[in-house]
């Protein structure tokens, strides 16, 4: 994505607000000559930012239009910028453990991780109502016996966007994800595990196209 310098973005809100607006009118309000901003407007145009009309001038372009402002806004967005803090529990803890923290944390689901806060698996209401009706003995087991294990555990990365967090949660038909980064050891050494730092849910997707959506009006 190419970034704007300073004057190109002041070119663009002159265009906003006074369309149409010929190149000399541009440099006058700028206090700059004609051929200073031919490249600049050049780039403008190219990128859909501004149109160029013969005997006219400079108009907003088709990528300055609200719906385009809006997919460029949540495009932008990365999974780091709007996740939220982890729910984790130990793959060691009893499945008891989990269904109170489950319902005390509020949550559709649980992250599991090992001693060093390493993706395990990850555990879900309708894993623990499955695995604990008829069972007796339930309670008492560890969450590592009804967990989905890793590598089966679709999960999103720090870096990647929103909008293809949200597609991985439909494709695969679950509520959240886990936010993770590969695992380093002591010497700062990657390692083929994953370090879990966030979690991005359904609920954080419907607040940030609400909040979009706000800005707008």
């Amino acid at each position: 994505m190419i970034e704007l310098t300073a004057r190109q973005l002041q070119i663009v809100e002159l265009v906003k607000a006074h369309a149409p607006i010929t190149g000399e009118q541009i440099a006058e309000l700028l206090g700059l000559s004609r051929p200073t901003l031919r490249s600049d407007l050049a780039l403008l145009v190219m990128l859909g930012l501004v149109d160029a009309k013969p005997k006219v001038g400079y108009t907003p372009g088709s990528a300055m239009t609200p719906g385009a402002q809006f997919s460029r806004q949540l495009n932008g967005l990365k999974v780091k910028d709007v996740q939220a803090i982890p729910i984790v529990i130990r793959e060691q803890a009893s499945v008891n453990d989990a269904v109170v923290m489950l319902f005390l944390e509020n949550v559709g689901n649980l992250i599991v991780v090992d001693e060093q806060g390493r993706l395990s698996g990850i555990i879900s209401r309708k894993d623990l109502l499955k695995f604990t009706l008829g069972n007796p003995n339930a309670a008492v087991m560890p969450v590592s016996m009804v967990m989905t294990r890793e590598p089966n555990v679709i999960h999103a990365a720090p870096e990647e966007s929103v909008v293809e967090a949200a597609r991985k949660m439909i494709k695969h038909q679950v509520d959240s994800l886990p936010v993770v980064v590969p695992y380093k050891d002591s010497n700062g050494k990657e390692q083929p595990r994953w370090e879990v730092t966030g979690r991005i849910t359904k609920t954080i997707m419907t607040k940030v196209l609400l909040d979009l959506a706000m800005e707008r009006l």
